[in-house]
């Protein structure tokens, strides 16, 4: 919940357009509501509850294919959505790790970054790549799908 508080900042600026909505302006608000409730949904910080934990991905053998490619994302990033757009269907092949639910994947994350949590960070083979194009990606997902 220590990363929530700008989506709660979010829920109250819907808040603040159903008070405009009541004063009549219901066109209005109707457009910034669906803007909103879009940008609600597409920063939720649980979304993307689910699949591989961390600690799970550091138990599999080492030559499992899963830990082949770990690309380490949080919702709301523009540059995990691009990474992910760019990839395209063969994203699906790579392990997806959400660092807001799950800190140990945070942690990784801040100690290959000196310190930040710097998104999208991919590993690849054990080596770990910030931001990569997916030009650097694709190659190794092609060999492990």
């Amino acid at each position: 919940m220590r990363r929530a508080w700008w989506w709660l900042l979010l829920v109250a600026v819907v808040a603040v357009l159903v008070t405009i909505a009541l004063d009549r302006r219901w066109v209005i608000f109707a457009g910034y509501g669906l803007a909103m409730t879009a940008v609600l949904v597409w920063t939720f910080p649980w979304r993307g509850r689910g699949g591989t934990s961390h600690a799970e991905l550091n138990r599999l053998p080492a030559d499992d294919p899963a830990r082949a490619v770990v690309i380490y994302w949080r919702p709301g990033c523009p540059y995990c959505t691009a990474l992910r757009r760019r990839l395209g269907h063969l994203g699906r092949s790579a392990t997806w790790i959400n660092i807001w639910t799950d800190e140990d994947a945070a942690a990784c994350v801040r100690s290959v970054n000196s310190g930040n949590e710097t998104v999208p960070t991919v590993v690849i083979d054990g080596v770990a790549h910030t931001n990569p194009p997916a030009d650097l990606v694709r190659p190794h997902l092609v060999s492990t799908a």
